[in-house]
């Protein structure tokens, strides 16, 4: 990882350089049973990388956090790039909302500014070998300049207006904080075939990641009553434990004509490593069975059959009423 590059912030620009700070670094090395520790303080970022010794997602991708602030800067953009020796030949991936891995190409006779696409949740890059994929907490720009190089946009400061329809410079910078996970993953043979197609899949792990850095557990502290509150009814919609490929993403109660009704909505997110895009669509258009790691999942939901919110046939395309 090379760390931050600052790049002149207009059209027709020019490759960007290494950040250079007024004054030297400052390192902070912290070494420890359960992590380890780089914090390194510039004069415009502080960036911190955390590698966590405990079973589990945690342990196994880099942890990073950058502290931005470039409020004093003119026209210019600050990025962060890892330098790798994977030969990617030019190639890189970002997904499309977080459900649909798109390739890139990087292409010498655009300008610098047309090679960066939108990274809402991660881009990766890779070969024959290796994959090495970004995850971020929050919507990013990103680009690969060279073979085996990843560059993310980690903000921007314009005097003038760029022509792309704001009508002003971008002036209001603030201090803001990225967050970011760094996986490096050794690729299967079955990944290997997926090359050359029009989307890619991240792995069952890429999944797990991301979903840790984007939707982790908040701890809410809660004050002592006296006397202590009733004890609120348990509520128990599954008779097991979800697959761990499944995402719970809303729960809630659907409202009737008058008040609320007693009929409840449940949306599940099932990850993408497992369906080739053909099966995915012969299953949807039903010509193909449920899915077998998708078959148990009508009996964890009490009272739900999967099977009855599916055609019949691909001719009979209406839905038996619940």
């Amino acid at each position: 990882m090379e760390g931050p590059v600052a790049q002149p912030s207009c059209p027709g620009s020019s490759s960007p350089q290494p950040y250079v700070s007024k004054d030297p670094p400052v390192v902070r090395v912290t070494e420890g049973p359960f992590f380890s520790e780089v914090a390194v303080y510039y004069q415009h970022v502080q960036e911190v990388v955390r590698l966590s010794n405990v079973p589990g997602v945690d342990g196994l991708s880099l942890e990073i956090s950058c502290l931005v602030d470039i409020r004093d800067h003119v026209n210019k953009e600050l990025a962060l790039r890892f330098s790798t020796d994977i030969d990617s030949k030019g190639t890189f991936f970002t997904d499309l909302n977080g459900f649909q891995i798109q390739p890139r190409q990087y292409l010498k006779k655009l300008p610098l500014q047309a090679n960066f696409y939108p990274m809402p949740v991660m881009a990766y890059i890779q070969d024959r070998q290796s994959r090495l994929t970004l995850h971020t907490a929050q919507a990013l720009g990103a680009s690969s300049l060279s073979s085996g190089q990843l560059e993310v946009i980690l903000d921007r400061r314009l005097m003038q207006d760029d022509n792309r329809g704001l009508g002003q410079g971008l002036k209001d910078n603030k201090r803001t904080c990225h967050r970011f996970r760094l996986l490096l993953e050794r690729r299967s043979t079955a990944e290997k075939g997926q090359d050359g197609r029009p989307v890619s899949f991240p792995s069952l792990l890429s999944h797990m990641t991301s979903m840790h850095l984007n939707a982790e557990v908040l701890v809410m502290p809660v004050a002592q009553e006296k006397p202590p509150p009733p004890t609120p009814r348990s509520f128990q919609p599954f008779s097991a434990p979800l697959p761990c490929d499944f995402h719970l993403l809303n729960l809630r109660t659907l409202q009737g004509e008058v008040s609320l009704s007693p009929r409840r909505t449940l949306s599940l997110r099932a990850a993408g490593p497992s369906l080739s895009l053909e099966g995915l669509l012969a299953f949807i258009l039903g010509l193909s069975p449920l899915p077998r790691r998708w078959a148990g999942l009508g009996l964890i939901l009490f009272g739900t059959s999967l099977a009855a919110c599916l055609p019949a046939s691909p001719q009979d395309d209406s839905l038996p009423s619940p």
